[in-house]
């Protein structure tokens, strides 16, 4: 009687303790295209990223790079040429099980702008900023390891980080990025 008791309480702990935290880690090439506030037309964008993934919350590594992104500065000159590079680290929240996973992400990093002219000597502007991005997305798999991913995110850089006043100026510097790509899961 007693071991049946000890088998019965413990095939109850069993059913009733929480299912184990499944991590899936997805790797994502893109391209797609930034657009709106500060990109004076819609050009296209490519990059990769890193997601780390349990059932509802994950972390992940986004990169972008975006050539002549404000355009050509001047359509005479062959070495000039723009370009806007992020890299962020970002939460992402999922829902859903199955193979259709919605999710939004928000996160900080690092957003470089640069203008380059041969005109003046192949003069070169740049600016490193801090910024944020925040969107959602869709992930749909097709089996166990390969599926979609399609995201779109809005991107701006901080001016100044005041911890003293605990103030926080946002920059001119805005961009909205929608991409697609294949979701690569391990």
């Amino acid at each position: 009687m007693r071991k049946s008791f000890v088998a019965v309480a413990l095939l109850a702990g069993l059913l009733a303790a929480p299912a184990a935290a499944r991590a899936q880690t997805f790797v994502t090439p893109f391209a797609g295209v930034t657009f709106g506030n500060d990109a004076p037309s819609e050009q296209p964008t490519f990059g990769a990223s890193l997601l780390f993934m349990g059932n509802v919350a994950g972390f992940e590594i986004d990169f972008g790079y975006t050539p002549d992104f404000f355009g050509d500065t001047d359509p005479f000159d062959f070495a000039s040429g723009s370009n806007v590079t992020s890299l962020s680290g970002n939460l992402v929240l999922g829902v859903g099980a199955g193979p259709v996973r919605p999710y939004v992400t928000g996160g900080v990093g690092l957003l470089r702008s640069r203008i380059t002219s041969a005109s003046d000597f192949f003069d070169e502007v740049s600016e490193n900023d801090f910024g944020f991005n925040a969107g959602g997305g869709l992930i749909v798999m097709f089996s166990d390891h390969v599926g979609l991913r399609g995201d779109v995110r809005y991107f701006r850089s901080f001016e100044d980080i005041d911890l003293g006043d605990a103030q926080i100026d946002l920059a001119d510097f805005s961009f909205w990025r929608a991409y697609g790509g294949g979701a690569f899961a391990f």
